[in-house]
């Protein structure tokens, strides 16, 4: 039997403060007030819709970035955010089939919470809601989505029965105590809610290094990469893909999607000069705080950014950020503080692609056909404007490819992903809805 063909899968990174571009929220057509404007997030999921784009990812973090205030005042991405469950409800209301996504600290959340917010959003949403695995201690990380999918399966699907007659609302039978007693955890169960639309809403985790991979091929449906190389991330894809099966899954059952930053015009020039302004518009004092970031915060005070960093600031760890850093500087020998920077300002670690619709959408192909990646992250360098951009420009022409979809397969992001009903630990029962 014939492969079935791959398809593109889309999800749109909304970034806070006029988008990914460090300094786009200087940008006259800019979204400034991002970080509290609900109604800007609400037109951003409807243009993904617009552009059959499979979700809506929001980043969040409990808190500011930590660092000179100072600096941080011109790099305000990563300070103000609104609650992104309350956000993603409301986009639930105003959109009817892109997914939606948000991410979910296993560090400082309680497993009962979060199996209780994200099970509420399925409902809500009619099983477009997808839960976000990020997490710095994996061993904690694998035990909490444990006992999150344990929760959810406090109720067998068909539990709820209405029964006028026998006065009986459930079936008793079909409601399950956890009862979990881990090395992090202690979680009794049940959970005061139906089970999920979806079964479990999509797992997505970011994370490449050892225990990340080993975390995603083992329990997540997405896959989250931030790499500039496409080589780099082929090898990411042949090794995640190959180590699902140690846990008795299909590679085809995880997507691998690398992060794009994007900045599509209508013609090259008009792309490169929007690009070149924006990265005229970065202080050193933003650039030194986006460096200092993908250095795991090495404090870089008092840097000449006219010259190449010094010695004694090289990180030396085995973390990845680290790796990459070196990595940097061995093959660009004599590169500058600033010039550094500069390359991080616009998509971060993440590609980046400045062009016309055809040099993007050829772009994302030689990825997606070189087996680089079943999907993309969107990451807009500039909002709203580089959405609309995208979803005018470049979703056409990869339709007229047959690399997209031109309608959702389903109501469900597990139908428009191509993945079954999660089945309950306690028992699996078909369903409609």
């Amino acid at each position: 039997m014939a492969e079935e063909k791959r398809q593109i899968k889309l999800a749109a990174h909304i970034n806070p403060a006029g988008g990914n571009h460090v300094a786009a929220w200087m940008h006259p057509r800019a979204q400034k007030d991002s970080g509290r404007n609900a109604s800007h997030w609400l037109e951003m999921a409807k243009t993904a819709e617009r552009g059959k784009f499979d979700l809506v990812f929001l980043a969040d973090s409990a808190a500011t970035r930590d660092g000179p205030l100072k600096r941080l005042a011109r790099f305000p991405q990563y300070m103000i955010y609104l609650e992104p469950l309350t956000l993603l409800s409301a986009m639930a209301v105003a959109t009817k089939h892109v997914g939606l996504v948000a991410t979910a600290s296993t560090s400082y959340f309680e497993p009962y919470n979060i199996a209780r917010l994200f099970g509420s959003l399925d409902h809500i949403s009619n099983g477009r809601e997808e839960h976000y695995g990020h997490a710095e201690r994996y061993a904690r990380a694998r035990e909490f989505v444990e006992v999150v999918k344990g929760l959810w399966d406090s109720w067998d699907d068909d539990a709820c029965q209405w029964n006028e007659e026998t006065g009986i609302y459930f079936d008793h039978e079909k409601v399950h105590h956890l009862n979990h007693k881990g090395q992090f955890l202690s979680v009794r169960g049940p959970l005061n809610m139906e089970r999920p639309p979806q079964g479990y809403p999509i797992l997505i985790q970011a994370g490449v290094s050892e225990d990340g991979r080993n975390l995603a091929a083992e329990i997540a449906d997405i896959v989250f990469v931030a790499e500039k190389e496409m080589i780099k991330v082929q090898g990411i894809y042949r090794d995640i893909k190959e180590r699902t099966e140690k846990f008795g899954r299909k590679p085809e059952h995880l997507f691998v999607m690398p992060g794009v930053g994007v900045l599509v015009r209508p013609t090259e020039d008009e792309a490169l000069r929007d690009y070149e302004w924006l990265q005229s518009l970065v202080h050193p004092d933003a650039g030194l705080e986006v460096l200092s970031a993908e250095m795991n915060y090495i404090d870089l005070s008092g840097v000449d950014v006219e010259k190449p960093l010094p010695e004694h600031l090289i990180p030396r760890s085995d973390s990845t950020h680290s790796k990459r850093t070196r990595a940097l500087l061995e093959a660009n020998p004599g590169i500058t503080v600033r010039q550094m920077y500069e390359r991080y300002t616009g998509a971060r670690t993440s590609h980046l692609i400045v062009g016309d619709p055809i040099q993007c959408a050829d772009r994302l192909q030689e990825w997606f056909e070189g087996r680089a990646a079943d999907g993309f992250v969107i990451q807009p360098l500039l909002l709203p404007e580089g959405l609309d951009d995208f979803v005018d420009l470049v979703v056409p022409e990869l339709q007229r490819r047959g690399l997209f979809r031109n309608e959702y397969e389903g109501m469900s992001l597990r139908e428009n992903l191509g993945l079954a009903h999660a089945p309950s630990q306690y028992r699996s029962v078909s369903i409609s809805k």
